[in-house]
């Protein structure tokens, strides 16, 4: 497998290992072996399976007290996913990263717990498939608008599909210190 880094150094691009032949093709979506060595925080305890329209946009969601690292996956269509480092004392702080991630291209998109996540869709359905490192828990839910004009980011989509709940999110500044996460510098 190949680990790409991204804008933000946390954050990492996995291509993994494809094995293809007349059939079709095998592929490990992970092994917590190989992903630990490659710095991809686990273990994965719950997956998640998001089906979505064209135009949707799901985020930017996360959690403050028991933050989820996320690895995701398209299964089917494309879609451009975004991760805000959104971590108390990070370098990063404020800053994001988006990448395409598609069918085609198969490549994992690798987010440490304490960022925002947040995803659009580009084909006209995609399902995404997405492990998280700890147990979702809607008390300790947290998010930021999409939209948030400080964050800047570079939706490829003008007029998104969103939830009225998403819709209501603050922007980053709006945020109380205590509901974001804290980083933790890795060695």
């Amino acid at each position: 497998m190949k680990v790409l880094p991204t804008s933000l150094p946390d954050v990492r691009v996995i291509e993994p290992d494809l094995f293809a032949d007349n059939r079709g093709f095998l592929m490990e979506i992970y092994h917590e072996e190989r992903y630990r060595g490659a710095r991809v925080e686990g273990p994965v305890v719950q997956v998640n399976l998001s089906h979505s329209v064209r135009g949707t946009l799901r985020g930017l969601h996360y959690q403050f007290r028991r933050p989820q690292g996320k690895l995701i996956q398209v299964v089917r269509g494309a879609i451009f996913d975004v991760a805000v480092d959104i971590r108390q004392g990070s370098p990063t702080f404020g800053r994001w990263t988006g990448v395409e991630l598609s069918e085609e291209n198969r490549r994992q998109l690798f987010i440490p717990g304490g960022c925002a996540h947040g995803f659009c869709v580009l084909s006209d359905r995609a399902d995404v498939i997405y492990g998280c490192t700890d147990f979702y828990d809607p008390q300790d839910e947290g998010g930021i608008l999409w939209s948030d004009p400080t964050l800047g980011i570079g939706w490829p989509v003008s007029d998104p599909i969103i939830s009225s709940k998403d819709a209501r999110l603050p922007c980053l500044s709006e945020v109380p210190r205590e509901r974001l996460p804290l980083y933790e510098a890795k060695p």
